[in-house]
């Protein structure tokens, strides 16, 4: 057998590859992770789910408070002030005690962190830093960058991708923010919050493509609610900049008229593509599909021999809690055990306020697979505005919806547009793992007043038997 300096290596240190990488090593086996950044965590922890996050509660306490939002509760606000130097550097606090518990976390696990960029020399070695190091197995969790837009330069100044529009100096007057997905839209309503006048290009006919059809339309009007201006259906042709001014160039999808908006910060979000240059794949003769990702099995093993890939480098949704799943699942189907991660129950979430949730099939999918099976759904619906918990705190936006299969119950997708849907999907998630049926979740106790009891309202109406209303 083969002598190799690890019996695992990973490539990359976002959630798969970190997650990947601590579960190997206990395991038992040994474990190094390459890593060019200065810390661990990848996009997620430094410039992505993190900062963001912080962002995005901040920019809400600030709103609460500025907007008189709180005066209602008899709490009274006078002489609101932004600190936006402050909200950046608690924001780069909460950064740095996350990627710096990974890197305790690597020591905690006896894994070596190999700093550099790792490029295969065959399937078995890759050089790093200069050096050669060799595994037994290879996973590649190198995660996804920003899709570039084409004749669009990004200069992190005026023209920002999602790093550059996380640690903007002051608030914009205007920002137009090209694509209307979940990133666009969550770091749109930070800068909505804190005074920025927002405008949303989307070249779809709708916002946040590839969720449910009436969640998207719920969305969009409580978005226009809060002064977001939403241009669908649009495409950017040109972006042009003028000292602190940037010229956006826009007309419809399906051509016609041009028009142009003027801002003084643009944000480039059209999405995230695979990171996989400088890998050297042509070494080991791995090619990539069609979207320029790595295919693997169900088990992440690649086509070739002892080469493992997770993560936005692969097929599927590019989200940090799929990437971790994967990251456990490889280090287990490694070691000899069996790793599954059930792609068809992953949750989705949108962390703008209120939240957009989902998990499972929309309403259109879980209708066209049932009705190409010769099947048929049922649909439950319960508005937040007839739940008690969600009354007393006035935050009645939105529902919940339960789809399930019309003869077996089976709960098939769950979307929610709720203050609390990203805490409250994770039940959805739980009770579609276990195979539940809509009665299941319906005939389950919920604290009384929870928004939760708006989930068990909507499994009821599937039935259509919701008690409260």
């Amino acid at each position: 057998m083969a002598d190799y300096d690890y019996d695992v290596l990973v490539i990359g240190a976002g959630p798969g590859g970190y997650v990947a990488a601590i579960r190997a090593a206990q395991l038992g086996l040994r474990t190094a992770c390459a890593e060019s950044r200065e810390t661990l965590g990848g996009t997620c922890l430094n410039v992505g789910c993190i900062p963001s996050k912080a962002l995005l509660h901040a920019s809400e306490i600030y709103e609460e408070a500025s907007a008189g939002h709180l005066t209602k509760f008899g709490v009274e606000f006078s002489g609101v002030k932004l600190n936006l130097d402050q909200m950046h550097a608690e924001k780069a606090k909460a950064v740095k005690e996350l990627t710096g518990g990974v890197e305790f976390l690597f020591k905690k696990n006896k894994v070596t962190w190999l700093k550099g960029l790792a490029a295969f020399r065959d399937a078995h070695s890759v050089e790093v830093a200069g050096e050669t190091v060799t595994a037994k197995n290879i996973v590649i969790a190198t995660g996804s960058s920003v899709t570039p837009l084409p004749g669009v330069e990004v200069d992190q100044t005026i023209v920002v991708d999602s790093t550059g529009a996380l640690a903007l100096p002051k608030v914009p007057e205007h920002m137009i923010v090209i694509g209307g997905g979940v990133i666009g839209l969550e770091l749109g309503s930070v800068w909505r919050r804190l005074g920025a006048k927002v405008t949303v290009v989307e070249y779809m006919d709708q916002i946040l493509p590839g969720f449910d059809g009436e969640v998207r339309k719920e969305s969009a009007k409580l978005f226009k609610k809060q002064g977001m201006d939403l241009k669908t259906s649009m495409k950017v042709t040109g972006v042009t900049v003028d000292g602190a001014t940037a010229t956006v160039t826009i007309e419809p999808a399906t051509g016609g008229e041009a028009e142009t908006l003027t801002a003084d910060a643009v944000l480039v979000s059209i999405g995230r593509r695979a990171n996989v240059d400088g890998l050297n794949l042509a070494a080991i003769g791995l090619e990539l599909n069609s979207r320029g990702q790595i295919e693997t099995d169900h088990s992440f093993k690649t086509k070739v021999d002892g080469v493992w890939a997770i993560g936005d480098c692969v097929p599927g949704l590019m989200l940090a809690h799929k990437a971790e799943d994967e990251g456990v699942a490889v280090a287990e189907n490694i070691a000899g055990h069996t790793g599954i991660v059930n792609e068809d129950v992953i949750p989705s979430v949108v962390y703008t306020m209120p939240e957009i949730a989902g998990v499972g099939l929309t309403e259109e999918a879980a209708r066209e697979k049932a009705t190409a099976a010769g099947g048929a759904i049922k649909v439950g619906k319960f508005p937040m505005m007839a739940n008690s918990r969600a009354k007393t705190n006035r935050d009645t936006d939105g529902f919940v919806k339960v789809i399930a299969d019309a003869k077996s119950d089976r709960v098939l997708g769950v979307w929610i547009v709720a203050s609390l849907a990203g805490t409250m999907i994770a039940e959805a998630a739980l009770a579609m793992e276990f195979g539940a049926t809509s009665e299941d979740i319906a005939y389950t106790c919920h604290a009384h007043p929870t928004h939760m009891e708006a989930l068990k309202e909507a499994a009821m109406a599937v039935q259509g038997k919701p008690i409260h209303m």
